[in-house]
């Protein structure tokens, strides 16, 4: 048996504890070979890769990013993709290809079963957690605990000073990070991309904060939040290569009105790719370590189109379609909750 591993879509904490642990299980309990493809698809489609064996991941379960490589897109983006991923896996003999990613990279690989019947398994990644099919991704709880330290070691510096600070984290186009850290953070408000914020309504809540005589607020926002006022000074980047708008920024006019309309000093903190660098937490290595050996379960099943999913603490087999064009966002319901009781 021959199996081959990618890691697509934005890098995160525990992607080379899966590969270690996928290896491990392929080559010791089922005697098979282990090829890694290097940056994602178009190592793929370009047939770019590596063995990998047991003393190749020896030492990578504390290591961030990925020993792999990755990048976004995929082979639907080049006329050609398609083909040279089906000649890549043929040339090579592979019996199956783990693709490990985001929304993105398990889209192509549903794809790729459904209409070309290639045997794929997916197992969802994102510090976002916003794949579909799933309580948690990897790397999630990592990032949240990233953030939520930050947040409190800007408790302390706020106070110091009687400073509003307004925190940026992570979130495209859901707040999970945001709700999460700013929950186990203490936080006077959470703007999150599922609900528009009122910069007027931000700045009551701090004004009233402020007049019961606690000395600080922090406010912590996620990149991809929106203004419902339409005079709202957005930052514009551009777009990337795959023509999404570039995130990053938000804060700064955030901390701009805040002290416009309040008249309190107030800074910005944006931790930006921290969140997803370096060592995974103890949850994550664990969680990794199951979700590799479930992998090569699954193929030596022959169970393909499937993605590993974590449902109350187990990990389950749901079809790959699940996550197409779906985005899981945060429950609304459990943000206004919060909102009642503690903001402002």
């Amino acid at each position: 048996m021959k199996i081959g591993v990618l890691t697509g879509g934005g890098d995160c904490p525990g992607l080379n504890a899966v590969i270690r642990a996928l290896t491990r299980s392929a080559i010791s309990t089922h005697g098979a070979e282990v090829v890694g493809f290097y940056d994602a698809w178009d190592g793929v489609m370009d047939d770019r890769a590596i063995p990998l064996t047991v003393d190749a991941v020896r030492g990578t379960l504390p290591r961030g990013g990925t020993i792999l490589g990755t990048r976004r897109g995929g082979p639907y983006d080049h006329a050609d993709g398609v083909r040279r991923v089906k000649e890549t896996m043929q040339v090579r003999g592979l019996d199956a290809l783990i693709v490990i990613g985001g929304n993105g990279s398990l889209t192509v690989a549903s794809r790729l079963f459904a209409e070309e019947g290639l045997p794929v398994v997916g197992i969802p990644k994102t510090i976002d957690n916003d794949v579909v099919g799933t309580d948690v991704c990897f790397g999630f709880t990592t990032a949240v605990q990233i953030a939520t330290d930050s947040i409190d070691r800007l408790h302390s510096t706020a106070e110091s000073h009687d400073r509003v600070v307004v925190i940026e984290v992570m979130g495209r186009d859901a707040g999970w990070i945001a709700l999460q850290s700013g929950i186990a953070g203490g936080a006077t408000v959470i703007l999150v991309p599922e609900q528009p914020f009122d910069i007027n309504v931000v700045a009551d809540l701090v004004r009233r904060r402020h007049a019961r005589g606690r000395q600080a607020s922090l406010v912590v926002v996620a990149e991809g939040a929106t203004a419902v006022n339409s005079d709202f000074p957005l930052p514009e980047y551009g777009t990337d290569h795959m023509g999404r708008p570039k995130l990053g920024g938000i804060s700064v006019p955030v901390a701009q009105e805040i002290e416009r309309l309040t008249g309190f000093d107030t800074r910005v903190v944006q931790i930006g790719l921290v969140q997803r660098g370096g060592t995974p937490c103890a949850y994550d290595r664990v969680l990794c370590t199951r979700l590799g050996l479930d992998a090569v379960d699954a193929i030596v099943e022959r169970d393909f189109g499937k993605m590993l999913a974590m449902r109350s603490d187990r990990i389950e087999r749901v079809p790959l379609s699940i996550v197409n064009g779906k985005t899981r966002t945060i429950d609304v319901a459990l943000y206004q909750q919060v909102a009642d009781v503690f903001f402002g």
